[in-house]
């Protein structure tokens, strides 16, 4: 069981790779646009965030960090509202913010950060 749980962590990981290095792509590529990779990318660290959180697989003795899994998923669902404005708004023809845009990227990273610490 404990190493189905390794399997779902690299899954989750592997999503805010995926996240993160689509908007980074778009970052430094100079179109600084949200992408359908970008939506894959937290789709999968939140799925397989959700399987984390649940309490399977875990040794004896061991507990759950409830506010790290609780900061974790304000972040994710904060991202996820701010991809879907800029996505929103680029279908509509219009620019996304500079703000909202590095703002992903800032919290992409904080939330990996606080997966791996």
């Amino acid at each position: 069981m404990e190493t189905l749980r390794h399997i779902v962590l690299f899954v989750h990981l592997i999503g805010f790779a995926v996240l993160f290095g689509a908007w980074a792509v778009q970052a430094f590529g100079g179109k600084r646009e949200f992408t359908r990779l970008m939506s894959i990318g937290m789709s999968i660290a939140a799925v397989a965030g959700l399987v984390l959180a649940a309490p399977w697989g875990l040794p004896d003795g061991a507990e759950m960090n409830y506010a790290k899994i609780g900061t974790k998923l304000v972040i994710l669902l904060v991202i996820g509202a701010l991809l879907g404005i800029g996505t929103a708004r680029q279908k509509r023809g219009e620019k996304i913010a500079p703000a909202v845009f590095w703002l992903v990227g800032i919290l992409t990273a904080a939330n990996a950060g606080i997966a791996a610490i």
